[in-house]
């Protein structure tokens, strides 16, 4: 199933969310220039290899330098193909704006690279001895899922599934969308951790680790007090979708 959009339409302009999609989409296209060794090199570098952080004398022999915790940072932004990227930024732009909205810019920011950084720390302790680099924003856009999930459970999002090559669109509620992915993720990781080489490729547990991590976070960056932003219908229940505007809505 592919998200197309979802039911809740932005308060304020998405500068963080438009910003992040700036910048990965920048360093992609700098990817892009590189020669492949140039770039094997460059992913290794500045990719999460959590081999480097468990085994340093492999580290010390391939020639990464010893520790260096930047590319907890550098990874969300280094992505491994178009359509790598492209799913990512997608997914990004579909839920990052309502989660900045209720969050700030600023915090938002730094929300997103927290989340991050928790979905590279869960891959490593996870998959300890793997010498792959780890690249992709998608452990810090789970964390975003994860906080969308409980900032908007009356959300509903557009899908678009494929049978026998003909397009149908249907919308499902939110949480069981969220919810089934997260889901998945977990049954995937279980899976590429007890049957090794079954399922590969994909680094599941960061994308685990990210969710919860957003889950739990967003407590802490929703704004307190004065909302960023007035709550939209869809944010107080399924019912009130269908209820005369508050008082506070209602034009003199």
């Amino acid at each position: 199933m592919l998200p197309i959009r979802d039911t809740v339409p932005a308060r304020n302009p998405p500068i963080a969310t438009w910003t992040l999609i700036f910048v990965n989409a920048a360093v992609f296209l700098l990817e892009l220039t590189m020669s492949t060794p140039a770039l094997e090199r460059f992913a290794h570098l500045f990719g999460v290899v959590p081999a480097r952080y468990t085994h340093p004398y492999w580290a010390a022999a391939v020639g990464l330098p010893p520790g260096g915790f930047l590319p907890f940072l550098t990874s969300m932004f280094l992505h491994a193909s178009g359509i790598h990227v492209l799913g990512n930024m997608w997914t990004l732009w579909i839920f990052g704006d309502n989660v900045e909205d209720r969050m700030g810019p600023v915090r938002f920011v730094f929300f997103y690279l927290l989340c991050g950084v928790a979905a590279s720390i869960v891959h490593c302790v996870t998959n300890p001895d793997s010498t792959l680099p780890a690249l992709g924003a998608s452990g810090a856009i789970a964390g975003v899922m994860g906080a969308y999930f409980f900032l908007f459970p009356h959300s509903r999002i557009v899908v678009l599934l494929p049978v026998l090559f003909i397009p149908f669109f249907f919308e499902l509620p939110a949480v069981t969308y969220l919810a089934f992915w997260a889901l998945s993720q977990l049954f995937s990781g279980t899976l590429a951790l007890a049957a090794p080489g079954t399922v590969g490729g994909v680094a599941w547990w960061a994308h685990v680790g990210g969710f919860a991590a957003g889950a739990v976070l967003h407590l802490f960056f929703v704004g307190r007090g004065r909302a960023y932003r007035r709550l939209s219908r869809d944010e107080y229940g399924l019912e009130a979708a269908w209820a005369p505007p508050p008082p506070w809505r209602q034009s003199a």
